[in-house]
């Protein structure tokens, strides 16, 4: 019976070769799935918040369900030679209408839409969407004889379905990178401070119109905004209309 005779330094060359093509199969494997991954069509996501050199930020208030406050908001914001954007639902707007006419009266204030009746819009079919944007934007632009580009989705909800139709319709899909967290009934310097602190170039800062503590922070966030050098522009002013990308965090950026 004849024995094979292997020298170690043929079995340590053949091991090391082993490994050797093992990693490169592993490499080729990676590189193919990022290679796909790469490929695959990015989700497509709103405005959240514009990249600029220059230091300013867009005040917001959603409007959808009480309007108290809302003369007080206005007021403070003309006292203090500030502007903001208004995202109204339609069933606001109605119900509301002498205070949508006295807000779009004022040219520190400009009008969105925040839907028909506040649903999740990608819940909903493409022809329910177009519903909700077209008749919001009707009604609003009837009262405030002022032209609609803008819409926020309730409750931040979106598909790329309702950016796509968004889209068709002339509409800039907007959400916000700044969270008041208002609504959670914060008080006023709780609510001041994750404004002032949280706000960067570009900003697109989110509070409510009806909020119990909105109106009583809102004069400390705009000397806030002022002491770190911000200026305050509209959401239309703020973002770019064209020649625009907008990467995976929704920060839009001129190309």
């Amino acid at each position: 019976m004849r024995f094979l005779v292997v020298k170690r330094s043929t079995l340590i060359v053949a091991a090391i070769a082993a490994v050797t093509l093992a990693l490169a199969m592993t490499a080729v494997y990676y590189t193919g799935a990022a290679a796909i991954y790469n490929n695959a069509s990015p989700k497509k996501v709103p405005i959240y918040s514009v990249e600029t050199d220059e230091k300013a930020v867009a005040l917001t208030f959603d409007a959808a369900w009480g309007a108290e406050k809302t003369l007080g908001i206005l007021d403070t914001l003309e006292s203090k030679d500030a502007c903001a954007t208004f995202f109204v639902v339609s069933f606001w707007a109605e119900k509301y209408k002498d205070t949508l006419k006295k807000l779009a009266a004022s040219e520190r204030i400009e009008i969105g839409t925040h839907s028909a009746t506040h649903p999740y819009m990608s819940k909903l079919s493409k022809k329910q969407m177009e519903l909700e944007l077209t008749t919001s934007r009707e009604l609003i632009e009837g009262i405030t004889e002022r032209k609609v580009e803008l819409f926020r989705p309730p409750f931040g909800d979106y598909s790329d379905a309702l950016l796509n139709t968004c889209k068709e319709l002339g509409l800039y899909a907007v959400q916000w990178d700044v969270d008041s967290l208002d609504w959670k009934n914060l008080n006023k310097d709780q609510i001041t401070s994750r404004v002032v602190g949280g706000a960067r170039n570009g900003s697109i800062i989110l509070m409510h119109n009806d909020g119990a503590h909105t109106l009583e922070a809102l004069p400390a966030i705009i000397d806030g905004l002022r002491a770190k050098g911000f200026k305050f522009k509209t959401v239309g002013e703020l973002i770019y209309k064209d020649n625009y990308t907008i990467d995976h965090t929704g920060r839009q950026s001129k190309t």
